[in-house]
Order: C-alpha cells, then sequence, then structure tokens
C-alpha cells in the first residue's frame, strides 16, 4: 500500500500532534511507549501514551475498509518510514519532555504489540529490523574466517 501525499501529511498530523503534548511539559515524563493504532475498518490512526491516554487520532482516508491481509505489515512500514524521516527533519524531536529511551510500536485493538517502529534513545536508534536481517550469519562467517586463518 503506497499512500499519497493527502493520507501521507495526515498521518504526519496525527503523530506531530501527539508528540506536540510532550513539548509543553514542565518535567520530563517517564514514557517508554508511544503506542500506536491503526484500524482498518475505519481507518482511524489513535496514538496513546503508556497509561492508554489518548493523545492524538484523526482518520486516513485511504485505509477505510482496507481489506487486505497485509495491512498490519503495511502500516508499520509506512509509520516507520513516516516517523524516521520525521525525527531526520526535525531535530527539536531529538528534545521532547520525555526520558530516554523510549519508543514508537504498532498495537492491534487489544492493545498487543505488533511491531516496534522506532527507539529513541541518546545513543541508539533503531529504525529498521531489515538493518539486521543476516546479521547473525555475517558474524558467523566472519567468526569462522578469522578462526581458519590462524
Amino acid at each position: 500500500m503506497k499512500l499519497n501525499s493527502r493520507s501521507s501529511e495526515m498521518v504526519g498530523k496525527i503523530i506531530a500532534s501527539a508528540l506536540d503534548k510532550f513539548r509543553v511539559r514542565e518535567n520530563n515524563d517517564a514514557v517508554t511507549d508511544i503506542h500506536i493504532q491503526a484500524t482498518s475498518d475505519s481507518g482511524e490512526l489513535r496514538i496513546y501514551d503508556d497509561d492508554d491516554n489518548l493523545l492524538s487520532c484523526g482518520v486516513v482516508e485511504e485505509w477505510i475498509d482496507y481489506n487486505d491481509d497485509d495491512f498490519d505489515d503495511e502500516t508499520a512500514q509506512i509509520l516507520k518510514k513516516k516517523i524516521s524521516s520525521m525525527y531526520a527533519e526535525d531535530k527539536s524531536l531529538q528534545d521532547l519532555k520525555i526520558l530516554k529511551p523510549y519508543s514508537f510500536v504498532l498495537i492491534d485493538d487489544k492493545k498487543e504489540t505488533i511491531a516496534d517502529l522506532y527507539i529513541v534513545d541518546d545513543d541508539t536508534v533503531i529504525v529498521d529490523d531489515e538493518l539486521l536481517k543476516g546479521l547473525d550469519e555475517e558474524l558467523d562467517d566472519f567468526i569462522k574466517g578469522l578462526l581458519d586463518e590462524k
């Protein structure tokens, strides 16, 4: 699924609206996760804090009545890219009033985690699991190569 520019902009506005709530606070909040819930039948995108307080919500029209089985996977990819680009473009997001580390997670209607989308830490930002695929094999090959040289 590829979003048109209007829907992509809407996703960005919903996320930005939720994050704005962490700009105006006086102290850093001990938030560990920002929960994002996308619903295919209504097209609704809802964002919650750890205490299930609604931070922001809106409707992404392209998601309404999306019936393919890959909705969660497609939505996770879209959200990963959007959050990553927002953090790359707006350096002030690094200074939100949230204690690090914290993460963005995609959740289902039962509030169970579907996917880790983005992790923010002072030293580490993990954007995509794709970067880690095949790492075990590469490390095994590297170690085997080192041991064979001896």
